[in-house]
This record gives C-alpha cells, structure tokens and sequence, in this order.
C-alpha cells in the first residue's frame, strides 16, 4: 500500500491544500444565499442533479493553483474532467459536495479537496466557509480549525453496538432495491437517523457526533478528501465489502470498529 505524507510532504501540501479552499471559498461565499442560476446536468437515475456558476468557479480557481504551483501533479474533478499528468500524486476535487444543500441556503454543503498518492487519499479537506469550519486529516491525525477556537485533534466516539448508534445518510431514496434491503436493515438497528448531510455527515462522525455513514453510488471525488479525515480521528471507512474505498461506490464509515463489524455482517448480502 502507498505510503501516507511524510513530515516534508505534510509541511508543503498542508499549507497548499489550505490555499486551494481558501480559493474555492472567495467564489462559493459570493453565490451562496443568493438568486444563482441553478443549471441540471444529465439525470442519474432520473435524480435531479443541479451545478451552478459557483460549482464551476470554485473549481477553476482551485485548478489555476495546482497548475501554477505544481504543474505535474494529477487534477480529477467532478466539474472539469480528468488531467492525468506525471506524478505519483492526483489532487481529487468536488468544488460543492452538496450542491442540493447549497442551492437551499442549507450550510451542510463542503468544497473537498483532496491528495492522493498512487490513488490512496493521503489528504483531505472538507470546508464549510459559512459556518467556518475547516476538516483537515492526514491518514494518521485529523483536525478541526475554525474561525473562532485554535486547531483541535478530531476523534470519533466509542459505540459498543449498532443498537446505540447515529446513522447518516444523504438521501435513503437513492440506494437501489437490493441496496435499500441492505439500508433498512441497518437503518431499523440503530438508535437514530439523520439524513440529507452529504460531506457534513462524516465530518460530524469524525468529531464524535454521530456513529455512521452509509452511502451508495458515490463517485471518488465524493469520498476521497473525507476518508484521510475518518481514518485520521480514529474511524473505519470501507466499501460494503471491506475494502478500501478510495473509488466511491457504497461506501461504509463508522466511528468505531465494533459496528463497522457489525453493519459489514448485515450488508454482506446486499453489495453490488
């Protein structure tokens, strides 16, 4: 398996990555709570799946950096396509993870940026400038900076057992018919639910607040920059099989691994 960051690494990237949200924020701060034009792109699975000129720029923004200061590296993102370049490493983008909650005025949305390094995700950050929060992780250690309060270690919590656990997922509609027999059986075991929280949802399982994420048809840059960060605080992520989910597809995130056990046996019947 490739390496996480090294010391050297950490201190160029860190500092690099927070640049490329920084820019990704001066656009999306503009367009949010405002009359944006809201644009549709290609149904799947006859989803309404909006994009806005906030989407595009923040993106374009964040592209013009990493070209400029390290012309090499990789680009994927969700709104501009693939740049393969000639290193080992391959910044992963989604600009509005939540395009949905930001289009409503909701603050759950996030502009996630991550680096990954022979496509493992060895840095991540998920930002949300209204509320001003920043999730940044490393694999090994993740953190939560904002405008208010210094950088504080993230760690989830412990939960013995599904029968005590918070779910999340972004919308229980969208899981196929044998995924959704896979879903309710997980959703009915556990204590709670919330829903509609796209990235914001492994953020709050990352800082303790909730217990786990199920997620289907996700692509990379959906989960990419949120996995350094779940693992970072201590959490598990995996597909439904149980391996690793660097590609997106149904997607497994708990704070403790004495559920992840436990939801992996429910689910082992229902992977696709």
């Amino acid at each position: 398996m490739p390496p996480l960051l090294g010391v050297e690494d950490r201190a160029i990237f860190g500092p690099f990555s927070a640049a490329l949200a920084d820019a990704a924020q001066a656009v999306t701060l503009t367009h949010f709570d405002t009359s944006v034009i809201v644009e549709g792109k290609p149904a799947k699975n006859a989803a309404f799946d909006p994009v806005t000129i906030a989407d595009r720029g923040a993106e374009a923004a964040i592209r013009a950096l990493i070209t400029a200061h390290h012309p090499a590296h990789g680009i994927r993102g969700e709104e501009y396509g693939v740049f393969e370049g000639d290193s080992e490493f391959t910044w992963v983008l989604d600009p509005i993870d939540g395009t949905r909650a930001y289009i409503s005025a909701l603050p759950v949305w996030g502009t996630l940026v991550a680096l990954t390094r022979r496509t493992r995700p060895v840095l991540g950050i998920m930002d949300q400038p209204v509320t001003g929060e920043r999730f940044i992780g490393f694999g090994d250690e993740a953190f939560l900076q904002t405008n208010h309060t210094p950088r504080r270690t993230l760690r989830t919590r412990n939960c013995a057992s599904l029968a005590m656990a918070t779910l999340c997922t972004t919308d229980p509609y969208l899981f196929t018919t044998a995924e959704r027999t896979g879903f309710e059986r997980l959703r009915s075991a556990t204590r709670l639910q919330r829903y509609g929280l796209d990235c914001y949802g492994y953020a709050a399982l990352a800082r303790g607040g909730i217990d786990l994420v199920i997620e289907s048809g996700l692509e990379d840059y959906d989960i990419a920059a949120l996995i350094p960060i779940v693992e970072g605080a201590g959490g598990i992520i995996t597909n439904w099989r149980g391996e690793p989910a660097w590609h997106g597809g149904q997607v497994l995130a708990c704070g403790d691994a004495r559920i992840h056990q436990e939801a992996m046996a429910i689910l082992s019947e229902c992977v696709g």
